[in-house]
């Protein structure tokens, strides 16, 4: 037998023997004088009969006494003593049955409540054998509780191992990932370079062709003069302007100038409605994001979609997705009030930005990979140092956030747009902002050029405004009649040298306009139905840095890349 059950038993005895003590104690008083009244009681009664019966003797031999000599007066008074004797105890007798009924009554009582006691007692002892079993069933289960609570120490220790490793894994990696990045950075400082060179030299090759070519036509106009010649030399002299301008800017910025015209592939990206779309900034891969909670990466260099990844973590839709400069990361921003940053290489989850209130709608790196800000809907921007893993300041703008931009290469100056249909300028050294410029419409998307100079506003007022930085005011505004801003988060863009601007309409439509403000195209094959046309509002484009394709998404699930046919 377990010692601790037999404490726990000799435990309970002696609490019920106290109890017992306890509640039989004011009663010992009462039962030791009903047991004095029953002895009482039968001494009485025996005394009671033996004077009944001498009484009757005493009656026989009065009897005949009084047969024999009525006249002695010695009887008589004898009688008559027994006689006030026997009543004395006739009434002591009916003294002590009355007592007796008392006593009965009390025993009646007494008999009850020790009854009910009894009760009371057997409930408890129920009450104590159910509670024995319950303390039993759980010393069974804390003893399962310890064992499970020291294996999971012991899986704590090995997962805290584990991450030490993989934290100083990471550090060794991420060691690694700036030194690539400082010598790929060096490597296209040293290309910038070698194209400058090259294009210098193929400018000089040019204005010596010009030259040549004009001294050529000097000479042949001469020999028209002397010959009398009327002829005019004004095409000629236009041939030439466009011969120059054609060198000058070279066959790279012809290829970049394109004008997108036709539809060079159409898939299906998402599930649901696709929010979001961005180009990668070294290769032909284009991202997009939408509800059904997926960035998706898509290469598109061969002519054809090939899909190359799927990036999940996100627990609901995908509102925004940016590339770092370097193209080797990418982020994206949720409505379940987080940002999250995926490696392109493995396509892994290395960061999860946690801290707004609000759905975050846009993200941008800050020049440098280790920093990134955010806007959400909660009206702050949080900027983040992924080399901590923090936030490491709060803008409070006041009004929710729909868009932003950095405005030079070390992110020093974010430019955000917001619901209150103001544009704000925060200086990263400092708190507040400055100079803010207030349009006619809440504002979707902004964008900015390639020089910093200019800066793109959509609007919800179904217009799109371009200002001039240098002077924070507006220097053109784009509209027409059949572009309507189709939801809140709409995404406009500025061609890769600037000099064109395009926009996704309600109608499903893609318009293209001139930066000076002269509607160039409008590319109308983004469904394939009429109701779909009308319904299919594209919600974001974009145009790839360094090709001439266009890319815009749609809210019926459509990715479609645009492309020149002409070049």
């Amino acid at each position: 037998m377990n010692p601790n059950d037999k404490k726990w038993r000799n435990l309970i005895v002696d609490r019920l023997r106290d109890r017992n003590r306890t509640e039989s104690s004011s009663f010992n008083a009462l039962i030791q004088c009903n047991n004095r009244l029953f002895d009482s009681n039968s001494q009485l009664s025996a005394e009671n009969l033996r004077l009944v019966v001498e009484n009757e003797k005493i009656r026989q031999g009065a009897r005949g006494s009084l047969h024999g000599s009525r006249d002695s007066s010695l009887d008589n008074a004898r009688v008559q003593n027994l006689e006030k004797k026997l009543l004395a105890q006739q009434e002591e007798l009916t003294e002590l049955h009355k007592r007796k009924g008392e006593h009965s009554q009390q025993i009646i009582d007494l008999n009850k409540r020790v009854q009910e006691l009894l009760k009371v007692i057997a409930d408890k002892d129920a009450t104590l054998a159910d509670q024995k079993s319950l303390n039993q069933k759980l010393r069974a289960e804390v003893q399962m509780l310890t064992s499970s609570i020291q294996e999971l120490k012991n899986l704590n220790t090995c997962l805290r191992d584990e991450h030490t490793a993989l934290q100083l894994a990471f550090a060794s990696n991420e060691e690694k990932l700036r030194k690539a990045q400082d010598d790929n950075r060096v490597l296209v400082e040293k290309i910038g370079q070698i194209q400058k060179q090259m294009a210098e030299k193929m400018n000089d090759e040019n204005e010596s062709f010009i030259r040549k070519m004009s001294e050529r036509m000097r000479r042949e106009l001469e020999d028209a003069a002397r010959d009398g010649s009327r002829r005019s030399n004004s095409p000629v002299i236009q041939d030439r302007g466009s011969i120059g301008e054609l060198f000058t800017r070279g066959i790279d910025a012809i290829y970049i100038d394109a004008l997108p015209n036709g539809v060079q592939m159409k898939f299906d990206s998402h599930d649901g409605e696709v929010n979001a779309v961005r180009w990668n900034p070294i290769e032909q891969i284009v991202a997009t994001g939408g509800a059904d909670r997926k960035v998706k990466l898509w290469d598109v260099s061969k002519g054809m979609c090939d899909p190359k990844g799927t990036l999940v973590g996100c627990n609901a839709g995908v509102n925004s997705v940016d590339f770092d400069s370097t193209g080797t990361m990418i982020i994206g921003t949720s409505n379940d009030y987080a940002s999250r940053i995926w490696t392109l290489s493995d396509q892994r989850l290395r960061h999860t930005l946690t801290g707004h209130s609000g759905k975050v709608m846009a993200a941008k790196f800050m020049g440098e990979p280790s920093k990134v800000v955010t806007g959400s809907h909660d009206r702050t921007l949080k900027v983040w140092d992924l080399r901590n893993k923090a936030c490491i300041e709060t803008k409070f703008a006041g009004s929710s956030c729909n868009d932003l931009v950095i405005t030079d290469g070390s992110g020093s100056t974010i430019i955000s747009g917001h619901f209150d249909k103001k544009i704000r300028f925060w200086d990263t050294r400092t708190d507040c902002s400055a100079n803010d410029i207030v349009l006619n419409g809440k504002i979707t998307s902004l964008d900015l050029s390639k020089d910093y100079k200019y800066l793109l506003c959509c609007t919800r007022d179904d217009t799109i405004k371009l200002l001039d930085l240098r002077r924070n005011q507006i220097i053109t505004t784009y509209s027409h009649d059949n572009f309507k801003v189709g939801c809140d988060w709409a995404r406009v863009c500025f061609s890769p040298d600037g000099s064109k601007i395009a926009a996704g309409g309600a109608d499903g439509n893609v318009y293209v306009w001139n930066v000076n403000g002269t509607l160039e195209t409008t590319l109308k094959d983004h469904s394939s139905g009429g109701f779909f046309i009308r319904s299919s509002s594209i919600t974001a484009v974009s145009w790839h840095p360094h090709f001439p394709v266009l890319a815009s998404v749609d809210r019926a699930k459509k990715c479609v890349i645009w492309s020149s046919t002409t070049v």
